[in-house]
Parts: C-alpha cells; sequence; structure tokens
C-alpha cells in the first residue's frame, strides 16, 4: 500500500455563531466569494441527528475555507488550556504594500488590527473574525537563499527540540528584524 499524493487541502472547516453573519462578513473584509451551502439534519458521516448549515467561501488560489452553524449545540467556546494567538487561520498577500492596505482597511470596518509583525521570511498582521478565530494576513518578504537555511536547519531544529524542549538557535537571524523594522 502506498501513501496517497495529495493534491491541495480540499478545505478547512470551522465553526461558526452564524453563518449568514460570517458569510457576509469574509466577503466585505477579505474579498471571499460565497460558493456552496450544504444543510442537513442528519450528519452525512455517522446518521447523528444534528441539524446545521455548512457554508464555503473561496479564498483565491483553488483554497476553501468552510464554517458550520450548529444551532443545537451549546455555545462555542475555546481551549482553555491554548493562548489565544496559537490557533490561526493566515492567508497569503502579494506584498507589503497589500498587507499595509489591508490593514487600512481592515481598521477602517473598525476591527483592531495588530501588526505589522516581522518574521524574518514574512510579515503579517492580526485580527479576529466575528465567531473569535484569529486571522492572520502574511506577504513574503524571505529570499531563496535564506529559506533554503531554513530547510537545511529544520531536522536539526526539530531534533534539538525533541530533547531540551527549549529554543534552537539555528536561526536565530529571523528573530533579529532589519534596523528599518526596530
Amino acid at each position: 500500500m502506498s501513501i496517497p499524493t495529495l493534491k491541495r487541502i480540499h478545505h478547512v472547516a470551522y465553526r461558526c455563531r452564524d453563518a449568514a453573519e460570517t458569510v457576509e462578513w469574509y466577503e466585505r473584509t477579505l474579498g471571499m466569494t460565497y460558493t456552496t451551502a450544504f444543510a442537513e439534519d442528519h450528519v452525512p458521516s455517522t446518521g447523528a441527528h444534528d441539524p446545521y448549515m455548512h457554508v464555503f467561501l473561496d479564498c483565491g488560489g483553488g483554497n476553501v475555507l468552510a464554517f458550520f452553524e450548529l444551532p443545537n449545540q451549546p455555545e462555542m467556546g475555546k481551549d482553555p488550556n491554548t493562548p489565544a494567538w496559537v490557533q490561526h487561520i493566515a492567508f497569503e498577500v502579494d506584498s507589503e504594500a497589500d498587507l499595509l492596505a489591508a490593514k487600512a482597511h481592515l481598521e477602517g470596518l473598525g476591527i483592531d488590527v495588530l501588526g505589522p509583525t516581522w518574521h524574518g521570511i514574512f510579515k503579517s498582521i492580526y485580527f479576529f473574525d466575528p465567531n473569535g478565530h484569529r486571522l492572520e494576513l502574511a506577504c513574503n518578504i524571505g529570499t531563496p537563499e535564506q529559506l533554503a537555511e531554513l530547510k537545511a536547519v529544520a531536522p536539526a531544529m526539530l531534533a534539538e527540540w525533541r530533547e531540551t524542549r527549549r529554543a534552537p538557535r539555528h536561526a536565530a537571524w529571523l528573530h533579529q528584524p532589519p534596523v528599518e523594522d526596530r
């Protein structure tokens, strides 16, 4: 038996409080296109009675973000043991100019935006959707040489982390922003 060849992520699904509000928000704030909705009273994979609305938004590049509204389930919550900054959805934009324009657009809609934050090979901004999901917009700024270096040291970094549970310093340069970003 062989490992299947993956083509891409078909879709990523999250829960939402209100499917219509969520669709409208993603269309208005990020320009996504609402493409599809499934609604059932029974879950196809389990047969359980659990009415839901499942909506799909085109994020561009063949990527799809989906949401489930589950009116009969307890109210949405967050994992109390995971910091809010950990779980997030990151979308790529073409350039730093696009990133700054997106920040201005979001702030113009009254959305609190953190950043831009420098990550060595990309810069990003952070904000929350109406469901409390943290979102990130990122633009790549890394050079091919930097990306090659990161790929080369990745196995050693993971091995060291596994042993020590302390941040390896193989790519410490990632944490030293250039003078113009300090």
